[in-house]
């Protein structure tokens, strides 16, 4: 029971006693009627008082939410005023014959007290069911208000920056009307631009109603970065635009096919700022190109906050500038040393001041220097600190080109700051920080990455100590809800001098072996300068001349495929990898060593797309590689090995020619196949299905028969008898496609008696098979069926709803052409559509069930022509009335369809329609049967959805929607956990897309539900879902 059926219930109550209270009131001059009365009124009290005990019980732990503790609290002083009236009315009531004669005497003169009574009753019972009402209604205006009001964007300030006059100063530029659209925050690197634009852009004036966005550039986005090409740079620069349109909602993802056309991206940046009031915040522009693409949009209310530290940027004239000096970081500077040292004013050695001077009061240096002397209160330490800093600073690597004399001065005693928080370090965190000079920081870097560099230079267990170090001293940065690191653009410039001390600890004094590990992962997050080299590592550890370096280099590339933090990502990582192995996939399987074949054959899996496959595998036809994968399964027990191999030989057979098909059938072991297709070898589900399906497509119904000969269909159906969720499912497609594939010979494996103990959803999808032999009857007397049609057509509702009813066994047989087409010419599907709005509730879910039939019997023709009618879209809006029937008959109907022949176009109307987003707007409704159908439809939606419909889901939030649905509820994590076995349900997906995607899912359930009183709890049933099977697809560890 949820808060909403709490009220209704009472409600109901009370109602119920309002119409008692009448009954006493006319009653009250009947003394042997009134004792009854006044009873039912002592035993709605009493249902009150056991319905409130109920819902302190059921909702302990959500008796913090103001709005159920209100309701509770009012139901509690209902009940106390109702109990000494209606003791009142017994006592009045329950005088002898001669005392009640008495008192209708007296009411006659003074007044009934009882009437009196009664009227207080109902008073108070009205009261609360008035201010009920009220308050529903006054939460629905306001719900509607606040759905029609657009999102007001916010900016996240950075903590530790205290506010300073300067910050009163740009927000008092930004609210007059005459100042320049752009604001330029200028001065020194590290001084405090950023954290002073995030400062002011957190609380924007109320002027930009739009609210304030943050979009980062950074020296990537600029034409040195990319060596003076100006095809490339603008490539960066749409990228970046694409991002933005994300960010204000004007798309919902981005859109690869026109991310590279910055003029046509900056097309649609005017017309998604048209009319709009925003605070855009350009962070770190390089280029005066950027700020003047955006200034010069028009028809908009916008303003920009722009910081930069290139000269270039300075020379714009319509701009306002301000820029950041020592007199400006002097008030804050102190503020910032106590924040990162953990130490009080008083605490403060006396030497403080001079270090804040010998700082520069620059608060990165500040920063850096404070964490480096946390809760050091010894002046000497201080005294010392000084001393060094100085040293450091004479010492610290010049500036690049690009900083100018001003800048140069500021950058090496921020080096310097560095170089002693460095020094103050163990020897391991020093070496890592050199290390990591080697990666791009452009983006963030898994941790997953950093692990993997560390493992070239210590002993793995240690890592989190020696990487905690450098986030304690300020030289990396950690997001809170995935383990991902970033560095300030200085300490990313400091590192930028340290890439060949970088190279040389990585590269050249590692290890042979270490080198082969640690290659691919620079290949994927290296700087673009390493890239090229590391990528002739890769292909030398792979030409096999040393048999250990070229296993490593192919476990490391698979791990490094797999830290991929997104499907873009993936695809990207992907694509490089794939063009270095394809071309040395001969050489790798053709080798004597059976390691080496096994772990090619896992890359294979892991890496190959579906053009992969054409272009490569043709290729290993000519060098026995059936043969040679054969024997190597005889002998090998390893389960995983032997699942990678029969992967590869099936997809030799679906892409190779029709004589490796035959091969390759006599070769794989079927029965060994069917025995992993066992309810407690879940782990190898996943590889055994892909290559059943893939043998199924290569040998049609010749794979099929081979396949049933060895009981392979027994054991699907053992499955899906007895098998989990997701096993049940992968099961019911594989049955299918061997069905539709093997033809009538395949179909006799299922017989009715068989299918009738499967569950609902397997009988549902597969009873077309089991009656696929038996004969259809011939179709009804045109007339009979006309006449149905005249009388669906008809006004009166029982001979209507009596015609679709007989209709029903018609339409079971839609299946065969004659009758599909006969339904189809008719009116029907149109008169069925204009039911779907009839007012009366029993047309509506006849209707809705008559399409679920034709649409299950007719498959994709009738989906085709309920398209013509707008009936998905009307179903959708049914899902969202508000009785319940109606809502379960048009999910269930939804349901069917989309499983059904023909589902794919309906996947394709939910996309091109908008219906997803409804959908997941909708999961936050206040009704609780409007969230469940919603919900239920999502998760059908991932199960059948490919991953442009995923990306799009994610992209509007449904994670973060589902897990707010579980914080309001107990907490149990079944709509996130639902979720995540859609994705393992979805066949669009490969292993590595799967494993990234539900990563993806656990990143965004860890931001979401930080600091939440269920975070444990449903992290814990997350993790177990997305922890399951992982045993079978989880990669090697690098050998040292």
């Amino acid at each position: 029971m949820d808060a909403l059926q709490v009220i209704s219930a009472a409600t109901q109550i009370i109602s119920n006693m309002v119409g008692a209270v009448g009954s006493l009131e006319q009653a009250s001059r009947n003394f042997d009627e009134a004792p009854k009365r006044i009873r039912s009124l002592e035993e709605f009290v009493c249902d009150l008082e056991n319905l409130t005990r109920q819902i302190k019980q059921k909702h302990v732990y959500k008796l913090h939410n103001p709005q159920l503790d209100h309701q509770i609290q009012s139901l509690n002083g209902l009940i106390e005023r109702l109990h000494p009236n209606i003791g009142k009315a017994r006592r009045i009531v329950s005088r002898s014959r001669i005392k009640n004669m008495a008192t209708v005497v007296w009411s006659s003169v003074a007044g009934d007290p009882l009437e009196k009574i009664v009227n207080s009753i109902r008073d108070d019972l009205n009261r609360w069911l008035e201010s009920q009402r009220l308050t529903e209604q006054v939460a629905n205006v306001i719900e509607s208000t606040a759905r029609s009001i657009p999102v007001r964007l916010k900016i996240n300030t950075d903590q530790g920056y205290p506010i300073s006059s300067k910050c009163n100063f740009v927000r008092s530029l930004l609210e007059q009307e005459d100042s320049h659209r752009v604001i330029l925050i200028v001065g020194l690197s590290g001084i405090g631009k950023s954290c002073l634009a995030r400062q002011v852009a957190s609380d924007p004036p109320s002027k930009f109603v739009g609210g304030a966005v943050e979009l980062g550039l950074g020296q990537w986005c600029s034409r040195a970065a990319c060596n003076g090409s100006k095809a490339e740079y603008q490539k960066r620069l749409a990228r970046k635009i694409c991002k933005f349109l994300v960010q204000i909602g004007y798309w919902k993802k981005i859109r690869d096919e026109n991310s590279g056309d910055l003029e046509y991206m900056c097309c649609l940046l005017q017309e998604a700022l048209y009319g709009k009031s925003i605070l855009i915040l350009l962070e770190d522009v390089w280029e005066q190109d950027i700020v003047e693409r955006f200034a010069k949009l028009y028809d908009n209310d916008c303003k920009y906050l722009v910081t930069t530290r290139n000269e270039s940027v300075y020379e714009i004239t319509e701009a306002e500038k301000v820029e950041l000096c020592k007199d400006d970081i002097r008030e804050i500077s102190k503020a910032i040393l106590l924040y990162h040292c953990l130490l009080r004013e008083d605490e403060l050695p006396g030497v403080a001041e001079s270090l804040l001077e010998r700082c520069g009061h620059h608060p990165l240096t500040v920063a850096v220097m404070g964490k480096a002397l946390r809760k050091e209160i010894r002046t000497e330490k201080w005294e010392k600190a000084i001393t060094n800093l100085s040293t450091y600073a004479t010492c610290a690597p010049g500036p690049v080109s690009y900083v100018n004399e001003k800048e140069a001065e500021n950058t090496v005693t921020i080096f310097g700051s560095f170089e002693f928080s460095l020094e103050a370090m163990p020897e391991d965190s020093r070496r890592l920080f050199i290390a990591l000079a080697a990666l791009s920081w452009a983006e963030p870097v898994p941790e997953a990455c950093l692990e993997a560099i560390w493992s070239v230079l210590g002993q793995d267990s240690l890592f989190p100590l020696v990487v905690c170090k450098l986030i304690e001293g300020s030289l990396l940065m950690k997001t809170d809800s995935y383990p991902l690191y970033q560095a300030h653009d200085m300490v990313s410039l400091y590192l930028e001098s340290k890439v060949n001390d970088s190279v040389k600890i990585l590269l050249s004094d590692s290890t042979p072996e270490g080198t082969s590990f640690i290659s691919p992962w620079l290949l994927i997050f290296g700087k673009e300068t390493i890239k090229k080299v590391v990528g002739q590592r890769i292909e030398f550890s792979l030409s096999v001349l040393e048999e250990k370096q070229a296993i490593i280099t192919l476990e490391a590339i698979i791990q490094a495929l797999m830290a991929s933090i997104s499907i873009s990502e993936l695809e990207a990582s992907r694509a490089s990898f794939s063009s270095i192995l394809g071309p040395k996939i001969v050489n790798l399987i053709s080798t004597d060593s059976q390691d080496l074949t096994a772990v090619s054959a896992k890359a294979i899996t892991n890496i190959f797309s579906k053009s992969d496959y054409c272009d490569y595998l043709p290729s290993l036809e000519t060098i026995g590689t059936v043969n040679k994968l054969t024997s190597m399964f005889e002998i090998c027990e390893d389960p995983m090995i032997q699942t990678n191999i029969s992967t590869v030989l099936a997809k030799l057979a679906e892409f190779g020619n029709p004589g490796t098909v035959d091969k390759v059938l006599q070769s794989i072991p079927m029965n060994w196949l069917a025995d992993l297709l066992s309810p407690n070898a879940e782990e190898w589900h996943e590889s055994v299905f892909a290559t059943l399906m893939s043998l199924a497509k290569a040998g049609k119904s010749k794979a099929v028969e081979r396949m049933f000969s060895f009981g392979i269909d027994k054991s699907l159906i053992q499955l899906l008898e007895v098998g989990s969720e997701v096993a049940q499912h992968r099961a019911i497609v594989t049955l299918k496609a061997f069905y539709e594939l093997g033809g009538p010979p395949a179909n006799g494996s299922l017989p009715p008696g068989t299918l009738n103990l499967l569950p609902w959803q397997a009988r549902l999808s597969l009873e077309k098979f089991v009656l696929l032999d038996r004969n259809v009857p011939l179709p009804p007397e045109l007339h009979t069926f006309e006449d149905l049609i005249h009388q669906v057509l008809g006004s009166d509702t029982k001979q209507v709803l009596e015609a679709m009813q007989y209709l029903i066994p018609i339409i079971e047989k839609a299946g065969d052409r004659k009758i599909r087409d006969m339904i189809l010419r008719s009116p029907l599907t149109k008169k069925l559509s204009e039911l779907l709005q009839s007012e009366q509730n029993s047309m509506r879910s006849a209707s809705a069930f008559t399409l679920m039939k034709l649409a299950c019997s007719g498959g994709e023709p009738c989906i085709r022509k309920f398209m013509e009618y707008d009936i998905i879209p009307d179903l959708i809006k049914m899902m969202h009335c508000n009785i319940s029937e109606l809502q379960d008959s048009a999910y269930t109907a939804l349901h069917q369809m989309l499983f059904g022949n023909g589902g794919v176009l309906i996947l394709k109307q939910f996309l091109q329609m908008g219906l997803i987003e409804r959908l997941i707007q909708s999961i936050e409704s206040r009704s609780a049967k409007t969230r469940e159908v919603n919900v239920q439809c999502i998760l059908d939606l991932v199960e059948l959805g490919n991953k442009a419909c995923l990306e799009r889901m994610f992209s509007l939030q449904v994670v973060e929607k589902l897990v707010r649905i579980e914080e309001a509820g107990e907490g149990t994590g079944e709509s996130v956990v639902g979720f995540l076995r859609g994705v393992d349900k979805c066949k669009h997906l490969t292993t590595a897309e799967r494993k990234v995607m539900k990563q993806q899912v656990l990143r965004k359930v860890r931001a979401a539900l930080k600091g939440h009183k269920f975070e444990a709890q449903i992290l814990a049933a997350v993790d177990a879902c997305v922890s399951e099977g992982s045993r079978g697809s989880s990669s090697g560890k690098h050998r040292k």
